[in-house]
């Protein structure tokens, strides 16, 4: 097997509730405002099924995303999708795509080689929470 390096698929939301990160690895996902979602979209301004996320196979074994408007059954959203300033039905996304989903409602879709991203166990991050006061004086 080639060591290609493992790929982290991220899509990062903002909307009415902040900002969310999404690590992809299912093979499909639904968005929208509906609390059903897989990812949910928090706007008036945004359909209950406004789109939908595609995993699918590369040639040489690794995979991408589709997004495609509206949901699986050909439904499309009211407001459709707009993905970098361009109207489109579906769109294979690449690293840095921005997805507009309506007035204040976006996303932006990475794309990261994952030996990029800090992989130090979280129990590793715990020890900053401890107040010194609280552990025993090593010179005692």
């Amino acid at each position: 097997m080639p060591s290609e390096p493992h790929l982290n698929h991220l899509l990062i939301i903002e909307d009415d509730k902040g900002r969310r990160e999404y690590i992809l690895d299912r093979s499909v996902y639904s968005i929208g405002r509906d609390p059903k979602c897989d990812i949910r979209l928090v706007s008036q301004f945004v359909s209950r099924r406004h789109a939908t996320l595609v995993q699918l196979l590369n040639e040489d074994g690794t995979y991408y995303y589709r997004i495609v408007d509206g949901n699986l059954k050909g439904k499309p959203s009211a407001n459709g999708l707009l993905i970098n300033g361009r109207k489109l039905q579906a769109h294979d996304l690449q690293n840095e795509d921005e997805i507009v989903f309506g007035p204040q409602v976006r996303a932006i879709y990475y794309l990261l080689k994952r030996d990029a991203i800090l992989t130090v166990p979280p129990d590793e991050f715990d020890i900053t929470l401890i107040h010194p006061g609280m552990v025993g004086d090593p010179e005692d």
